[in-house]
């Protein structure tokens, strides 16, 4: 069975006889159905497949869809039809070979080919195919093949390509030709979007296509992190402005500011981009626990710099080595206290989470309180489990319990995001934080939105111009919002 149109009751009647051969239920086939974007009910499928009601055609060639992929996993040559030509999940060209394209350009290459990587790539799924990724501040969207373009570049809060990036949702327009805007990540992390432009509107809605350009970007995502290790090119796309030593020393020691399993999502950001200096940031997850630090250095410059990086090393060192959370805590505070003697301090938080029962500990060492999101309200601060700052004798380290229920969101932020003022010094303040955190779960963000909406509001309390490193890290302990950071093929 081919892609080849056939008539409306034709298809019907194949994809009846395949959906048996697939040994699929009705609900499952549902199921099925609304995991591709289908909007049809489970009651008018039900018709459909009985032959007493029509579907629209792309509808229809949804349910085909679905059908075809449980065929593809029983490894049988049967199909059922669609409604109008679409394209082979395999044949000549296709993803196989698109993928296999992209491979073989990045292979033994430097970074600076992706572009070229990408347009042969798309070539073998008969598209052509642009790579935007987002820049530092998270504020354009940089083409890769056109750095210093500044006409093509696309604002992520005015533009389609930014809502795709957004929201992680595809966007189609037929403005300026027919295209698809479509997210790449690496994982649960955004790094960009893929413009998919096409010859004819039709294929906008082809269901193929759009699982297609998934795999594609899905696997670009890959890449792009890959190659970023290897040069600087990647780095200079997203580099849109000047460095400062002390934020190139801290940005080569973050791990991917978004990341997550089935149970559990994190997120960080730490601001300003290209400034930031004494702030830091470490997580670990693992299939039962996740652990995690964000220390704040005293001052924003190189020195702060280079203790945030001991602290974190320090840390990193103890949760390699299998110590809990009074040996982490201990190991930091000795390399703060034996290095800089005095000189330096620093506030932290180190916690761990069971990801099956939801018992978080954790140690503040002098930081802000952590907030506790409960059914999108905060509901209160994690004011336990206190010591000393770091590089201060501590006689005492407390560890604190929390039992967070499924759902639940912790937040923990350095004193730059409370303590940011306006031009009459007016401080951003914790109920303004507190306000943005349950208006964005409200609007059931995906996580690392919500940290750039915080980042937005206190760049506008302050004019503009950040006045000392501002850091977020967001936890949400949750088998749901994962959903959030895959990317809908189907809209």
């Amino acid at each position: 069975m081919t892609g080849d149109a056939v008539t409306v009751e034709r298809q019907r009647q194949q994809i009846v006889v395949a959906q048996a051969r697939a040994q699929l239920s009705t609900d499952e086939l549902w199921l099925r159905c609304f995991a591709l974007g289908a909007t049809v009910g489970p009651l008018d499928l039900t018709a459909y497949l009985a032959g007493d009601v029509a579907l629209p055609a792309d509808e229809a060639d949804r349910v085909a869809l679905a059908v075809n992929e449980r065929l593809d996993h029983m490894h049988t040559r049967q199909r059922a039809p669609y409604a109008r030509t679409v394209r082979q999940l395999d044949g000549p060209g296709g993803p196989l070979a698109s993928l296999t394209q992209l491979l073989q350009a990045t292979h033994l290459a430097a970074p600076d080919v992706l572009a070229r990587a990408v347009e042969l790539g798309a070539r073998e799924l008969g598209v052509r195919a642009s790579a935007y990724l987002v820049d530092d501040t998270d504020e354009v969207l940089v083409p890769v093949d056109g750095a210093s373009d500044r006409r093509r570049m696309q604002a992520v809060d005015a533009t389609l390509a930014g809502r795709a990036y957004r929201l992680v949702e595809t966007q189609v327009t037929s403005a300026d030709g027919p295209r698809l805007w479509i997210p790449i990540l690496d994982g649960a992390e955004r790094l960009g979007v893929l413009e998919v432009e096409v010859e004819d509107v039709r294929d906008l809605e082809d269901p193929v296509l759009r699982r297609q350009c998934w795999w594609f970007t899905h696997y670009l995502g890959h890449l792009v992190t890959v190659l970023d290790a290897y040069g600087d090119s990647i780095d200079t796309i997203r580099r849109q402005g000047r460095r400062e030593v002390q934020a190139e020393l801290v940005r080569s020691l973050l791990p991917p500011l978004t990341a997550g399993s089935d149970k559990v999502l994190i997120s960080g950001r730490l601001e300003p981009a290209d400034a930031v200096g004494g702030d830091v940031f470490d997580y670990a997850i693992a299939t039962d626990h996740l652990q995690l630090m964000v220390a704040d250095a005293t001052g924003h410059d190189l020195h702060a710099g280079l203790a945030a990086a001991a602290a974190l090393a320090a840390y990193r060192n103890a949760r390699r080595a299998g110590h809990g959370l009074l040996q982490q805590a201990e190991a930091v505070d000795t390399v703060i206290s034996e290095q800089f003697r005095g000189a330096m301090y620093a506030t932290g938080v180190l916690a761990q989470l069971d990801l099956n029962t939801g018992e978080l500990r954790y140690v503040n060492a002098g930081h802000p309180n952590p907030l506790l999101l409960r059914g999108g309200r905060v509901v209160r601060e994690l004011d336990a489990g206190r010591r000393p700052l770091f590089g201060l004798e501590a006689r005492h380290t407390e560890v604190a319990y929390e039992w967070l229920e499924p759902g639940d969101m912790v937040l923990t932020y350095t004193d730059g995001i409370v303590e940011a003022r306006d031009t009459a010094g007016a401080m951003f303040g914790l109920d303004r934080l507190a306000g943005i955190l349950e208006r964005s779960a409200a609007d059931d963000l995906p996580l690392p939105e919500v940290l750039r909406r915080i980042r937005g509001r206190i760049l506008e309390h302050q004019g503009g111009i950040l006045q000392d490193d501002a850091t977020l890290v967001i936890v949400h302990w949750t088998t749901q919002g994962q959903l959030a950071l895959e990317p809908d093929v189907s809209a």
